[in-house]
């Protein structure tokens, strides 16, 4: 007979496969799409053989699903409510735990020469605020991420140009619309990087606080390989 504790132990398999951070990294990376576990190894920064390791992981707590094509093996989350789980996890922490703070700092901090109101402008915008912006016409998205995230699912309306791209290609970019950069998630530099190079050549930017696939798990308006979502 089932006793509640073997169904609590069975549930403790899904914290088990999110209790390390190389896994909730490549579930970051997962988030934008299916990917080969030697694109997961890059963005993650770890070997094929540990990525692999991690990913069998994942595979056991039900987090991700597996194909073959080829000698080649891909990875893809089982449900996008894995997403809306991340982002609960982030948000307990953030409210709970002082070192989330400080980390928080470290990774988004202004340069110490700017003014207190230039740190206001580098204030995230929140998704109701973009949301609100696209609707009105005011502001245009620019997503940081690698081509082929961008290609596999964007943010209606979006201008693709990777962050080491950005000096190249910023006669894409509109002068005369507030400029919202984004990239993977929360924790996702690139945007900040991409807001900070902006601002230094006169554009008015700031970076969204979420990242493409949170937009997404809300239901908001997503493009997939030139399919309005």
């Amino acid at each position: 007979m089932t006793t509640k504790q073997e169904l609590y132990d069975t549930l403790a398999l899904v914290a088990n496969g999110l209790a390390n951070g190389n896994r909730l990294a490549l579930l970051e990376r997962l988030a934008q799409a299916e990917a080969s576990v030697e694109t997961l190894a890059g963005a993650a920064d770890l070997t094929v053989g540990n990525a692999s390791q991690h990913l069998q992981q994942l595979r056991r707590a039900g987090l991700v699903t597996a194909r073959r094509d080829g000698k080649q093996m891909f990875y893809r989350l089982t449900d996008e409510r894995i997403i809306t789980l991340l982002s609960l996890l982030r948000q307990v922490a953030e409210t709970n735990l002082a070192e989330m703070e400080r980390l928080l700092a470290r990774l988004f901090s202004v340069d110490k020469d700017n003014d207190d109101s230039d740190n206001d402008a580098m204030k995230p915008v929140s998704r109701s605020e973009l949301l609100a912006g696209l609707q009105s016409g005011h502001m245009a998205v620019l997503d940081v991420r690698p081509e082929a995230e961008f290609a596999a699912g964007h943010l209606d309306g979006a201008i693709n140009i990777p962050l080491d791209q950005l000096d190249a290609l910023l006669a894409l970019l509109p002068r005369d619309k507030e400029i919202v950069a984004y990239c993977r998630g929360p924790y996702c530099v690139l945007s900040h990087e991409a807001a900070k190079r902006l601002r230094t050549l006169g554009y008015k930017v700031r970076r969204f606080e979420e990242g493409f696939p949170e937009w997404k798990a809300a239901g908001l308006p997503v493009q997939r390989a030139g399919m309005r979502v």
